[in-house]
């Protein structure tokens, strides 16, 4: 866990202060580097993506090659994953829905519900923790726990998962190849992971805006961009900059919605420190308890059990939010009007509320026109991907 947290840090260390000045330094070098060092797999990253992060971040053990990321892709797809030969990660991470379920909460085998909405798949390799509460650092154990929910795919073990996989030829031989050894869990989510990698969104109309073209997104949404960096606050906790342009702070705020969804916070953490003095607040536990009803609420504080993490919830990005909806960790909120009135009456009070979060005074113009720019952050083939274009 300290290797972890470790990588985190340098993870931060490397977006904040130190990759604008390698892009700097990078220019006036050999600009081929990267490409030749990726020369086993060559991805169209799209415009307002840092090329150079994204190399940076592909991890030395999980190296991607044209066959690992196919055979990921069907994984990715494939329901026979799940107990009932129902549900596959696509299932809750639909490319036609902006690779979430537009569900208020997520739905696994026999229809069974957590407490969760799906988050995008899209970026998320730029995370620097996966999931709400921020529970697996990597995309390879994200994909790891969905498998074994007992409200998701619900699989008795991981062995489970690879004796199913085992079962079909084509796929034994595929891992074989890729991997040059059986199939494993490890392997299964490794190729998961390599293909969730080349899933990006860029290439929005506001991409083309900063790249220089002002007619490419409407007065409406210029005037939005400045309430967004203004008077609306949202840059606080949605960090835009070239050097990591995806609209979060990849930290963890409460802003009232978990305290407003449930009451009972003293008792819920009682039973938590219960389950540590026990030893039984396991990483399995902390999956179920993070799609359960009442301790989902608790957000961070599952994972840190640190009392500042109480309803703690992490920053989500916006790109693409049109089509993510509907909004909040457990899809409370319906449209994104509803969610910018939500922050503008100064989110729900309750005594772990951040420090950051105030009323705003928003005027119903300046609300329409904060919406009008957050649609200019849909990508191009995000949009495609929408409207039936093949993955």
């Amino acid at each position: 866990m300290k290797k972890k947290l470790l990588k985190r840090k340098l993870y931060l260390l490397i977006v904040i202060f130190i990759l604008p000045i390698f892009s700097l330094l990078l220019l006036h070098g050999n600009p081929d580097r990267y490409a030749q060092a990726s020369s086993k797999f060559r991805k169209n990253i799209p415009q307002g993506i840092p090329a150079d992060l994204w190399e940076m971040l592909i991890p030395e053990d999980n190296p991607m090659t044209e066959e690992k990321v196919a055979l990921g892709k069907d994984l990715y797809f494939d329901k026979r994953l799940s107990l009932d030969n129902t549900v596959s990660c696509a299932t809750c991470h639909d490319p036609k829905l902006a690779f979430t379920d537009a569900k208020r909460v997520s739905e696994g085998v026999r229809g069974k519900t957590g407490a969760r909405n799906a988050p995008t798949v899209l970026n998320s390799m730029f995370n620097v923790e996966q999931f709400w509460d921020g529970r697996s650092i990597t995309l390879e154990d994200q994909a790891k726990q969905p498998l074994i929910n007992p409200v998701e795919m619900a699989m008795p073990t991981h062995d489970a998962v690879v004796d199913k996989v085992k079962k079909n030829k084509d796929y034994v031989e595929r891992f074989q190849k890729v991997f040059g050894g059986p199939v494993t869990i490890d392997n299964i989510a490794k190729a998961i992971a390599a293909f969730e990698r080349t899933q990006l969104s860029g290439d929005s109309p506001f991409d083309r805006f900063m790249a220089g073209d002002k007619s490419a997104i409407s007065e409406p949404a210029k005037n939005g961009w400045e309430l967004f960096k203004g008077k609306a606050r949202c840059l606080t906790c949605h960090e835009f900059n070239a050097s990591s342009p995806f609209f979060t702070d990849f930290k963890y705020h409460n802003v009232g919605v978990g305290m407003k969804a449930t009451k009972n916070f003293e008792e819920l953490v009682r039973k938590i420190q219960g389950m540590v003095q026990k030893g039984t607040l396991t990483e399995k536990a902390i999956d179920e308890l993070a799609l359960t009803e009442g301790f989902s609420e608790l957000g961070r504080f599952l994972v840190t059990r640190q009392p500042k993490d109480l309803g703690a919830f992490k920053t989500s990005t916006l790109r693409d939010i049109e089509l993510t909806g509907p909004y909040m960790h457990d899809g409370s909120l319906k449209t994104l009007r509803e969610v910018i009135e939500f922050y503008n009456k100064g989110g729900e009070p309750n005594p772990n509320l951040d420090g950051g979060i105030r009323k705003l005074d928003l005027t119903e113009k300046e609300i329409s026109d904060l919406v009008e720019y957050l649609k200019t952050l849909t990508g191009d083939r995000v949009k495609r991907l929408a409207k039936g274009e093949k993955l």
